[in-house]
Formats: C-alpha cells, structure tokens, sequence
C-alpha cells in the first residue's frame, strides 16, 4: 500500500498481534511442552499441534505449507502426514491451490476448526477461572482469560480464508481516505491478502483529494481501482454523475444482512433508493467531553446548547491554558460542515426536506425538489451560537478542522470538542493523554425545542462504474469480505473506533475495547442518528463551501450574522436552481 497521508501519525495502535486467541495457542503450545518434557511415556499429540500451528499462522497472516504442518506435528512424517489428512477429512483444513497447476497448496483452518477453536478458549476460562479463580494478574481492565471474553453470548468468529483465492490480475486496487480507521485496514493488509487470496494495493488521501481522484478517475476509459471509499454526503453527486454502479447490478444484496447496519448508515449509502456503496465506516460527530473535569466543576453532561454555554463558560481557564471547547472553524470544508450540523442542533436541515418522525425525509431527494434552507430562525440561531462559542475556544480556532480540534483535547488543553468517533484513538489509545477513561460521549446538544442529533458521518465503500467487467466479481468479494462483520471487529480490535453494524456493537470484545460503541448503539436505536444534517445531495459539496466561506467572514467580524446568512443562502440559490430537475 503506497502514497498514504500522514494525517494519523501520531496515533496510537494498540497491539496488534497478542490477543486472546494468541494467547491460548500460546498456552497450549507451552503447556504441551511441559507435559512432554515431564513425562517421558507420553507421546506428542499431532492432531492438537497441527491445530495450534495452523491457527497461529492464521492469526498472524503466515503461509503454512503441508511441509511445515507436518514438521509442526513433532511425530515421524509418515505419521504426521495421515493425522493430516484425517484433519483434512474431518473438515477441520482447507486446501487453496497457490499455482494454476493445483499441484501446490496453503493449507487455513475451516470455519468449522475456528468455532470448535473459540469454544475451547470458552472453556479454557470457565475452568481455569472455577480451579485458580480470578483472571490474569496485571491485565487491568481487560477481564479476559486465556482468550475466554469469546465466552460471552453471540461472539464474531475470527475472519476465515476463502476456499479459491480471487483471481485478478495485479490484485484488488482500493482508494481510501487516510484517516486512522481506513490506516488500521493497511496494517492489517498481509491478512486480508491471505483471506481473499492475492495483493491488496491501497492509495490513501485527505477528503479534497480523494474526492478530486475519484472524480478524475470515473473519466478515465477504465478504473484504476476496483473498491473506493465515498463519503456519505458525496454520494448523490457520485451516482448522478455515474461515478458508482448501483450494488443491485453486480451482487444480491441479502449477502450484507442489510437490516445488520445502523439503519442511518445504510440509508445514507442509497440515491433513489438503490444503494451504491456498503458502508465501511459509520462514525457520527459526538461531543467529547471530560468527565473528570466537569465532576470538580459539579457539572452535568449538557444536553441543551444553553447548558454546553454554561460548561463551556465555567471550564475555560485561558490563563492555566485550558479551554471551553474545540471544534471545525477553518475557513472552507471543515466550518461549513460546523454550520449545517448547527442548524441541525437547532431543529433544521440545510434543506427544505419534510419533517417524518424522527428527523426529516431524505428519500425523495433524487428527484430534485429541494431548495437550501439556510437564511431561517433557526440559520440566525446557528449563526450566534457559533459566535457564542468563539469566546471559549482556544486559539487559533478560525484555523483548526478535523485532527487539530481533538488534539487539544488529547492533550489537556480542551475540556470539550465535537469530534467524529473515528478520532477516539488519539485519546483512547494513548495512556498519557489526560483524556484517557475520562470522556464521555454525547450527541449534538440540542436547541430549544429540538432534539439531541449525533450528524452520521463516515465512509461506504463501493465499486467504479467504469472498472472493467472481467475485475466486478472479485471486486464484489473482496468488497463483502472488507465490510464483513468479522472485517470490522477485527478493524476494532487494531485501534478503529468506527462501527457500521449492530452486531459488531454488540459482540463483548468489541464492547470492552471502548465504551464508544454501547454510547452510539444507544443512540441509534433511539433515533439520534441522522445523516439529513447533511443530506447527499449532488451539491452539498457546494453548498458546504459556501457556509465555511460565508460564516468564516462571520466569525472574523467581516459580516454580521445576518450578513452571512443572506449571502450564503443566495449562493446556494444560484447553486442548485441550474441542477434542479425539471
């Protein structure tokens, strides 16, 4: 994987390679040695060695040959070679030809050998736990016992190998954003080639420029890749230009368990109602907020924009170098997406969509009845609640966006910080942050008379229109196998901290890695996560540039509110009247 940005360096990851199932291999491996080496008349198990050998090598990505499982059986080769076969027999092995020949093989464990392998490391902890009691001393937190947290209900099994590796010339080619979840996919990359079985490239880039490339990539005679990352707002835009093929033309849907995604998410991924891309990172904009800082203070978590005021007024202390609150001011991209999720706190989209229950109607959009929505009671309210904020935000806010209002925060500058779920890793992950275990995650507080909204934002992945017919089915696979739910747990598992589905949200391991994914399950299924505050819309781009210009001006005291309001509103108008729809 190549020309990434470096947007994320910094970050930490946690360990990648000592999990829990690694650690019960590793038991067993030495346990087995000890009972060997204690007593002569015993005779090494090669079925249990082979079995560890082959697991082992497919949580750490190895290639294990049939020559290396025999010298693992530790019995003579004759031996070994049958207690391999009865393996293969039983289904516990699969064999995938490594040339076109079928002469030679890798050998993966079965689905079967990883069920029968995590209901062992259940049992393990049962009766470790019931003879010595307790769980290991110095795991802190981590209330696992030789890989025993896969002892609680409904685990997510471990990814397994495909049967034929997928046969593409110069393997899968993926264009993603650099951000931290998508970055966690590259260091995980040896395991996912053995998974789908060939090469994975990956070109990494910032949002402006992904979006330039996938653009400039839909006008080139053919695809350069087979997989791109869309962000959510894009995807009206990329389907009307014919940048994406509608899913529906090149896979059964019903493989993705559909109703298995946060239900914004996946709507989110629809124009005209036909998706056009699976979502691979459903991360909603949440209020970070210091739950140590606000207990001294004798503050409640706010649920209203008046109380994030009063918390944000009785927190800054700019003279011990503490602040209110950190959030997206740089003129352009970054403030224009403040400004329409704003309006959102305050009851409003950036359009005229009509109110349903729970939010607003986005299903009729492809047919281009729509106007912008931005002069309006609840603009003017927006618009001077932001100004609010600039007396509690530390400086330098007019140029902070994405990464530089949580770093304040990571370090102990800021009390608060609106910040997208996927940016947790720079405190969650970092044992010398001040915001290590003490944040607490909230949707948007609300304005009066509206309700609490955590804006949807994150990545689908989908598949180019123009990418040649020959490459759609491997494309179609690896894209199945990267947004699995064994994918994403495994993403969580690596340090992302971004989660499109409910049954990842609820699987233990992942429920312990961060108290992050229980705060956004609950939000959803209490409807508080939207994707109208930015509704995809061919010219949301547009229009989100727009408000950061035009609210920028604002907030330097160039323009009055009122100012900025009128003047973005008439751009938007002039914006989309030539694109609407007879």
């Amino acid at each position: 994987m190549n020309a990434m940005t470096r947007h994320n360096q910094g970050i930490p990851v946690s360990p990648q390679v000592q999990t829990e199932m690694l650690a019960v291999l590793s038991f067993l491996n030495e346990f087995s040695d000890e009972l060997e080496d204690a007593l002569d008349i015993l005779a090494p198990n090669a079925h249990l060695r082979m079995a560890l050998h082959l697991l082992q090598g497919h949580f750490e990505a190895r290639t294990i040959t049939p020559t290396s499982l025999i010298s693992a059986s530790r019995v003579p080769y004759a031996t070994a070679h049958r207690r391999m076969q009865d393996m293969v027999d039983d289904g516990l092995i699969e064999m995938r030809p490594r040339t076109k020949t079928g002469k030679s093989f890798s050998l993966h464990p079965s689905e079967k050998l990883l069920s029968q392998w995590m209901q062992l490391s259940s049992r393990l902890r049962r009766l470790a736990e019931s003879r010595f009691g307790g769980g290991i001393k110095g795991q802190g937190a981590r209330d696992y016992y030789f890989g025993g947290s896969y002892a609680d209900a409904q685990p997510i099994p471990p990814l397994h190998v495909r049967k034929e590796p997928l046969k593409v010339p110069g393997g899968i080619r993926v264009l993603v954003h650099g951000d931290p979840t998508f970055m966690v996919m590259d260091n995980l990359k040896r395991q996912f080639e053995q998974v789908i079985g060939t090469e994975i490239s990956q070109r990494a880039f910032s949002i402006d420029r992904l979006r330039g490339e996938a653009l400039r990539n839909a006008q080139r005679d053919a695809s350069r890749y087979d997989i791109i990352a869309v962000d959510l707002p894009w995807i009206g835009e990329f389907a009307e230009k014919g940048v994406l093929t509608p899913l529906d033309q090149v896979m059964d849907l019903a493989r993705l368990d559909p109703a298995d995604f946060h239900t914004a998410g996946w709507k989110a991924a629809h124009w005209g109602d036909r998706a056009y891309g699976v979502p691979a990172q459903t991360t909603p904009e949440l209020l970070f907020y210091r739950r140590d800082l606000f207990a001294e203070a004798g503050l409640e978590p706010p649920a209203t924009t008046d109380a994030l005021l009063l918390a944000a007024r009785a927190l800054h202390r700019p003279r011990r170098g503490r602040y209110g609150i950190a959030w997206n001011a740089a003129r352009g991209t970054a403030l224009g997406h403040s400004v329409l999720m704003t309006i959102a706190d305050f009851g409003q989209p950036i359009l005229n969509l009509p109110k349903i229950a729970g939010g607003f109607d986005t299903s009729q959009l492809a047919d281009g009845d729509y106007r912008a929505t931005i002069d309006t009671e609840a603009g003017l309210q927006a618009a001077e609640f932001l100004m609010e904020l600039l007396d509690y935000s530390p400086p330098g806010i007019l140029s902070m966006s994405w990464y530089e209002r949580i770093r304040p925060y990571a370090s102990g500058k800021v009390a608060m910080a609106f910040g997208y779920t996927l940016l947790a890793p720079y405190f969650e992950l970092d044992e010398n942050s001040p915001a290590f275990g003490q944040t607490g995650y909230l949707p948007h507080p609300a304005g009066p008379g509206a309700s609490p909204v955590a804006p949807v934002g994150g990545y689908v992945m989908g598949i180019p229109a123009n990418l040649a017919p020959e490459r759609v089915p491997a494309a179609v696979e690896a894209l199945t196998v990267f947004t699995s739910p064994e994918a994403q747990k495994l993403y969580v598992q690596n340090g992302s901290r971004t989660n499109p589905r409910y049954s990842v949200a609820s699987d233990p391991d992942v429920r312990r890695a961060s108290s992050i994914f229980e705060a956004v399950d609950t939000m959803s299924w209490r409807d508080e996560l939207q994707f109208w505050p930015r509704p995809p819309v061919p010219e949301i781009c547009g229009i989100i540039e727009i408000c950061g210009e035009e609210f920028h001006d604002m907030l330097r005291g160039i323009t009055t509110p009122r100012e900025a309001l009128r003047k973005a509103q008439e751009r938007a108008d002039a914006l989309i009247s030539p694109n609407r729809t007879p």
